[in-house]
């Protein structure tokens, strides 16, 4: 990420094990809304990101089964149950204006979870997905919670999820609020077990 953005992901994956818990975010971050052709300083979109909720399905499993089967792995189906969760978590998240990862149970029912938040209306659905997918330039595929090329898990633990082959269902979702778009993504079986590899 530039030094130009200030910071606007919220770690993902909340683990699937019971026992040991990597702690559940990152530090919080904010993207301005990304450049235009040519332009030298962040602005605001012209037109607003195309929007709805078809839309957004497709979005999000063209750009996470792309991820997955550069690496061979099977495609995630979409899961109407998770992306309720989904839409409950991002509701509530861009109603207050703090993002932050929503309480889980331990064990089984464990949810994954990816957050993004950014301009309102500034990003497609498929940049959001890439911001979490660039952090593969940072992802080892070494042992949760060591996959971090930087030593820090939080530098790569959305694309962990993304690409954790246990995993085989994704919902998600998008809220608006007064600056924000706020998207979720939820996950099952979640990811980032501790001590086991992505794939």
């Amino acid at each position: 990420m530039s030094s130009q953005r200030t910071v606007v992901l919220l770690a993902a994956a909340l683990l699937a094990r019971s026992s040991v818990d990597l702690p559940a975010h990152a530090e919080p971050a904010r993207l301005p809304p990304p450049p235009r052709a040519g332009a030298i300083e962040w602005r605001q979109r012209v037109d607003p990101a195309p929007r709805g909720a078809t839309l957004l399905r497709q979005a999000m499993l063209d750009e996470h089964n792309r991820a997955r089967a550069a690496l061979a792995l099977p495609p995630l189906a979409w899961d109407e149950r998770l992306a309720r969760a989904a839409d409950r978590s991002a509701r509530a998240l861009a109603r207050t204006g703090r993002l932050a990862h929503a309480s889980q149970p331990r064990g089984s029912q464990r949810q994954g979870e990816n957050l993004f938040a950014g301009t309102r209306d500034a990003y497609d659905y498929a940049a959001m997905v890439r911001e979490w997918l660039d952090e593969g330039r940072a992802y080892v595929n070494a042992p949760s919670p060591r996959f971090s090329r930087t030593g820090r898990w939080q530098d790569a633990i959305h694309y962990a999820q993304i690409v954790w082959r246990g995993t085989a269902r994704l919902g998600c979702a998008l809220a608006s609020g007064r600056r924000d778009d706020v998207l979720v993504c939820r996950y099952a079986p979640a990811g980032g077990a501790i001590g086991e590899t992505a794939y």
